[in-house]
């Protein structure tokens, strides 16, 4: 039996057809990468303090009605409380003057019963404006990104499964329209407690139309033309969207014209439904020959070449005989069938703790970006435009560099840029910013190299079961970032020390992950077994005498 690749070979790499797919997937990415940190200018906290409502007080007592306190070495007016206005009402009508007469540390105080004044230095209005999530509502801040997240976790793990069993187009075009209508539907909340409700369903289509139009161009794509699209395309077009974001929230400052900004774009992409196909392998993977083998030749049309009398001969004994008897039953492949087996298993339980700390550490830098600069706009661009060189070096190791090798160097490069930020004297500020800044580099190319090297591992009917799965314990880490960013307030540099640890655990772990540089993606789970063992270190050159005999025998017959 032929390899799909070496099956459709005749197609060539980069004709008319790959074009199409790559430009058109890459560009249903691009609203991922605004609408994923959006929360980063939704969620944002402007600088407030209590409300003083129009009583009688003179100049003198309403300046002195709010409390001052220092924060990281400034004086500042108290965000959440004022002296007693009562009080403060009787001693102006007394003439007293405040600081002179009135010792103000002897009266007492009272939280801002009457709401809040917020700075429009920055915003026009955020949803922390909107609904006062500030002082003894503040945790609702950071739990909104976490709500959101959570149901970026629920839509990873369901989607994987729905778009393995359905197909990748039908699950690719279904999130983006959920993307889409709920980010327009989050404009009409009324209470923090809807908008939270509609930010879930958001998060459920947000990451899992990336994974779908992922794995559907990693299907379609062939050889060097997959590596660029898996490394490159798809991330690049998520960190134009990414830079794109600073620019919607400059120029539209109030939070519902931000959210109605993002969501209109959407509705460009409702054409691509008839400019791209359905995966021929996850079709072959189903026993559907005929509709792959149409779609092949509708490439090799627009590629202007022609197509052999029988495309998918081979694949009709591959359905009938070849498969594991799991995939027989189209449709029914879930994620026990990648615990079956105790090298599956290992390698699923390694593949989900390398996930989960490149997740927590990506999440965390991106969504600190606010400490980067005083201005939050640079701060974001400078945290999007790291991104950049960061797929770029991604591209380059999955061309040139074992995917083992590689994920244990940037797990270790990114462990140690984030310990050394302790390190740093106060009076270089810069220096810090800037092991952040590798830190985020490292784990940008790692988080991008995972999806390639998982995509490689598993067989077409599993692929996007276990790229969902796995990106679902992607999503427990972000999740949590939100929060583990309020661990600075116990001590600063443990965020830093707790990433940087879990990247350097996560990259012990990565010695024991099986190897798929140069090797053709398996097609089904038999494939899969017959992958080296567990127990091979990851030195390249030392694959061939790790190798099982079957694996040998599989290899040179492919």
């Amino acid at each position: 039996m032929q390899d799909y690749d070496d099956t459709t070979a005749f197609l060539g790499q980069w004709g008319r057809f790959q074009q199409v797919v790559f430009f058109l997937l890459c560009a249903s990415i691009v609203p991922n990468g605004f609408g994923a940190f959006s929360v980063v200018f939704l969620t944002d906290i402007p600088g407030h303090h209590c409300l003083v409502p129009e009583v009688n007080l003179t100049q003198d007592w309403r300046n002195a009605t709010i409390p001052r306190e220092e924060v990281d070495g400034k004086q500042e007016l108290s965000r959440c409380s004022r002296y007693r206005l009562d009080v403060v009402r009787n001693l102006s009508a007394q003439g007293l003057i405040p600081g002179r007469d009135v010792n103000l540390t002897d009266l007492e105080q009272e939280g801002c019963v009457d709401g809040w004044i917020y700075s429009k230095d920055i915003y026009q209005s955020t949803i922390v404006s909107e609904f006062d999530l500030v002082c003894s509502d503040q945790w609702k801040q950071p739990f909104t990104s976490t709500v959101f997240f959570v149901g970026v976790l629920v839509g990873s793990f369901l989607s994987g499964q729905i778009s393995d069993r359905f197909g990748r187009k039908p699950v690719l075009f279904a999130t983006m329209a959920i993307q889409t209508i709920l980010t327009f539907a989050q404009i009409f909340s009324p209470t923090w407690t809807v908008f939270s409700i509609l930010i879930f369903i958001n998060g459920l289509g947000q990451i899992s139309n990336y994974i779908s139009g992922f794995v559907l161009g990693t299907e379609i794509l062939t050889g060097n033309v997959r590596v660029i699209f898996s490394s490159m395309g798809v991330t690049l077009g998520f960190a134009i969207g990414y830079m794109m974001l600073p620019l919607f929230a400059y120029f539209l400052r109030d939070w519902k014209s931000l959210l109605l900004g993002i969501s209109l774009p959407g509705l460009l992409y409702i054409p691509l439904w008839w400019l791209i196909p359905e995966s021929p392998r996850w079709l072959l993977s189903q026993g559907r020959v005929e509709e792959a083998d149409t779609i092949v030749r509708k490439a090799a049309k627009m590629n202007k070449v022609e197509a052999p009398r029988v495309i998918f001969e081979d694949y009709s004994v591959l359905v009938s005989l070849t498969i594991h008897p799991v995939e027989t039953k189209k449709g029914h492949n879930n994620v026990f069938d990648m615990l079956r087996t105790k090298n599956n298993r290992n390698t699923t339980i390694i593949l989900c703790l390398v996930w989960f700390t490149l997740s927590i550490g990506y999440y965390g830098l991106s969504l600190n970006t606010s400490r980067l600069h005083a201005n939050p706009y640079i701060s974001c661009f400078i945290s999007a435009a790291i991104e950049v060189p960061a797929y770029i070096s991604c591209w380059l190791a999955l061309r040139y560099l074992p995917r083992r090798l590689s994920v244990i160097c940037i797990l270790l490069f990114a462990g140690l840029s984030l310990y050394f930020i302790q390190l740093v004297p106060q009076r270089l500020p810069d220096l810090s910013v800037a092991l952040e800044m590798l830190g985020k580099f490292s784990i940008t190319s790692g988080a991008s190299l995972m999806y390639a090297y998982t995509a490689e591992i598993y067989p077409t009917a599993l692929r996007n079961t276990a790229t969902g799965t796995c990106s679902t314990f992607a999503r427990v880490g972000s999740s949590i970032a939100p929060f583990l960013l309020e661990l600075s307030e116990y001590f600063k540099y443990l965020p830093y020390i707790l990433l940087g640890t879990l990247a350097v655990v996560s990259a012990f772990a990565a010695l024991f992950l099986p190897e798929s540089f140069g090797r053709p993606l398996p097609q089904t789970i038999q494939q899969m077994h017959k992958r080296e063992s567990m127990k091979c270190p990851f030195i390249i050159r030392r694959e061939k005498t790790c190798l099982s005999k079957p694996a040998v025998l599989f290899e040179s017959r492919l």
